[in-house]
């Protein structure tokens, strides 16, 4: 081989040796894990003061701050997630707190704070506010929450627990890393030792490219190789947090109640000729107390010879306090502490001057943006009822999605009756004519109530009026309706008078009849004795805790014998 061949070879076979040497660095490049370290502040995303919040197994997009060595949670974080019963009053930078028994309040960067008016101090500063956010110390909020947290620093970051049950959890086989992707080539977010214990993150993604997504013990959330963990396993978590325990007063077997209007002091006279017509009626609610302004005064009907004449009978007194006066804001009236402090007061006062046995919220205007404070309203004044000794029920409009900011659930946990009115199914306002208070209507109220509020505690509202229907053709072809409403015994005449042999109607449960006259269709569904006993049956059935009937003076005397074979 001459030496031109020779040097052909040596060529070849440096240039094989290159791309071996290549072809090698890029494979050891390939399968070399990578040393590049990830900044956890870089991780948490944090600036100055802030402290990054790791929910159970997620990085929450809001960070707490630390103030003098004190950690503090938004408020919306809070309430939202972790205890709904912190109470945030913008206009008085004021935040409350209610238990059972205690209100508790603190003022917006106070050491101070009060239980029931008595003054106590922590170590720092209850709640605070940046801007218009107000913050909450997480110690504060921890005595009171069914959540525990632990704080981790460089960088500051806390890990909070707040839902309770099995979890999927395993152990590092082997030194291994922590890496922001399930890739080797992606940062290292941690350095993990044998025996470092993890909780999986997703266990969709148990093992995803031969990694694991898991959260370390101090929050740091990322990806292992699976082959350098231990089989996993569930393991429980439970809280160790002891619930306050809300008391109720109950009364001795069911309670029969009667609304009374009462729209001026003479009317209270009427007593003894109305209540003479009952039986088996356990409480009276005389409309005595209506709202007067929006910080918290009340104008008054009552009455003591009222309700010692109600004592001497047996029968219990639950005043009625209303929102139907138009010209007071209740937004305004619940949205200040002050004013809702002043009507408590007010309330309280009254019911210690005249005996009364319970008070009766029956607050029917309240708008949507004023939901949260009205259960706040409920929630201290369940406090003083509680404390004092007195029976405290909320009226309601059946369940529906539009009313739910009146928190149903809420009241029958802080409150000892809640009361769903079941009837103005059809009302003034319907553009359509119907039923009153049909059994299907009642039905569904039931079956919707008892998916919030024991039954133990809930009061059936039942109806001793109907409403008599009024149809007119118009000339474009539509059909007017209006209405008017009757009592049980006038109903009945008014069908009587017309000739009108009323027939009963399966669907509603009801009598029904109809007339024409004058060229306007009129129509009634009647309430009677057999309409109420359908009602009667399926709240019994219901194991519910009684009824309320509105109003005294609209029944037919012979329903008390109904009334009194269901309700014992």
């Amino acid at each position: 081989m001459d030496r031109r061949g020779k040097q052909a070879i040596i060529g070849t076979l440096i240039a094989l040796v290159l791309f071996a040497v290549i072809i090698g660095a890029a494979i050891i490049k390939k399968f070399t894990p990578s040393n590049q370290v990830m900044n956890l502040t870089d991780y948490y995303k944090l600036n100055t003061q802030e402290v990054a919040v790791i929910l159970q197994d997620k990085i929450y997009d809001k960070k707490a701050l630390s103030e003098g060595g004190t950690i503090y949670l938004d408020y919306d974080t809070v309430t939202g997630l972790l205890n709904k019963r912190f109470y945030w009053d913008a206009n008085e930078n004021l935040l409350s707190y209610t238990t059972p028994t205690e209100i508790i309040k603190a003022e917006a960067g106070s050491k101070d704070y009060t239980v029931n008016e008595d003054k106590n101090e922590m170590d720092y500063p209850v709640v605070i506010r940046k801007g218009e956010v107000p913050y909450i110390a997480l110690d504060f909020v921890k005595q009171y929450s069914d959540m525990r947290y632990e704080y981790f620093s460089t960088p500051d970051r806390i890990v909070i627990q707040y839902q309770w049950g099995d979890y999927l959890f395993t152990k590092v086989k082997k030194d291994s890393k922590l890496r922001y992707e399930p890739d080797i080539k992606s940062d290292i977010l941690a350095e993990l030792k044998a025996e470092d214990l993890l909780s999986y993150v997703d266990t969709s993604e148990v093992v995803k490219n031969g990694f694991s997504k898991v959260m370390t013990k101090d929050g740091i959330i990322g990806y292992v190789q699976s082959k350098y963990v231990e089989e996993s396993y569930y393991d429980s978590v439970k809280s160790d947090f002891k619930a306050p325990e809300y008391t109720h007063i109950k009364e001795d077997g069911a309670v029969n109640l009667v609304w009374h209007q009462v729209t001026n002091r003479d009317a209270n006279n009427n007593l003894t000729k109305l209540i003479n017509k009952t039986k088996g009626v356990t409480a009276i609610s005389p409309t005595w107390f209506t709202i007067t302004d929006s910080t918290g005064n009340i104008a008054s009907l009552a009455d003591k010879s009222y309700v010692e004449k109600a004592h001497s009978l047996g029968i219990k007194v639950w005043a009625l306090v209303d929102d139907f006066n138009t010209e007071v804001s209740m937004t305004e009236l619940l949205s200040h502490t002050s004013s809702r402090e002043k009507l408590i007061q007010e309330l309280l006062k009254e019911a210690k001057e005249y005996d009364l046995d319970g008070i009766n919220i029956d607050f029917e205007k309240i708008p949507e943006g004023a939901g949260i404070h009205y259960i706040q309203f409920i929630r201290e004044l369940s406090v003083t009822c509680r404390n004092e000794g007195i029976v405290l029920s909320i009226d309601n409009y059946v369940p529906s999605s539009y009313t739910t900011y009146y928190d149903r659930e809420e009241q029958g946990i802080v409150a000892d009756y809640v009361v769903i009115m079941a009837y103005d199914e059809h009302h003034a306002g319907s553009e359509e004519s119907g039923s009153v208070s049909s059994l299907g209507f009642v039905d569904n109220a039931i079956t919707n109530i008892l998916e919030m509020v024991p039954k133990e505690r809930v009061i059936m509202g039942i109806p001793f009026y109907t409403r008599q229907w009024k149809e007119t053709t118009e000339d474009n072809g539509s059909i007017s309706v209006s209405s008017e409403a009757f009592g049980m015994v006038n109903a009945q005449s008014v069908l009587e008078n017309n000739g009108v042999e009323p027939k009963w109607d399966e669907k509603t449960g009801q009598y029904y009849g109809e007339y024409e006259k004058d060229g306007a269709t009129y129509k009634i569904w009647l309430e009677e004795e057999d309409s109420i006993e359908a009602k009667l049956k399926l709240i019994n059935k219901a194991g519910m805790a009684g009824i309320a009937c509105w109003k005294l003076g609209l029944e037919d005397s012979k329903i008390w014998n109904i009334i009194n074979k269901y309700i014992k």
